[in-house]
């Protein structure tokens, strides 16, 4: 299940791919669910004031919307972050999308002073490859497990 957040965020990087208004359709492809469930949270998402959805033009984020989906991605770099630098998870996106829906403010700064985030966060995000430009996943993993295996 989705939550707001997850889809505003969604709707933020795929505006930055499409570099305009997101279709009902790739908002649903990149969230794994049914034309129908996104319609359903457009309208949600609509009335709430984060997004302007036109009818076969697509959603875009109002500044509210923006400053929503900013905060999402935000705590949700720090969860990647947290996972692939401290944990070494190797599905750290899988756990960072169960994960990101029950961290609240309170843990994610807690989580934020114990990990190396980039100041550029969250623009450090990269919609292409779902993941933090910076983070060198390969490296960070294998560098994890050496300093474990020691």
């Amino acid at each position: 299940m989705n939550t707001a957040d997850q889809y505003v965020e969604a709707i933020y990087l795929e505006q930055q791919i499409e570099n305009g208004p997101v279709s009902t359709g790739v908002l649903a492809d990149r969230l794994d669910i049914s034309p129908a469930s996104a319609n359903d949270m457009i309208g949600k998402l609509e009335t709430r004031g984060l997004i302007d959805h036109e009818k076969y033009t697509g959603v875009t984020l109002t500044d509210k919307g923006i400053a929503r989906a900013r905060e999402a991605l935000e705590t949700y770099c720090i969860i990647e972050r947290f996972l692939t630098n401290i944990l070494a998870v190797e599905s750290f996106q899988t756990e960072a999308d169960e994960l990101e829906p029950v961290i609240d403010e309170l843990v994610a700064e807690r989580l934020d002073t114990i990990i190396d985030r980039h100041p550029d966060c969250p623009d450090c995000f990269d919609p292409e490859t779902d993941a933090c430009c910076y983070l060198d996943i390969a490296t960070e993993l294998s560098d994890t497990n050496e300093q474990r295996a020691d």
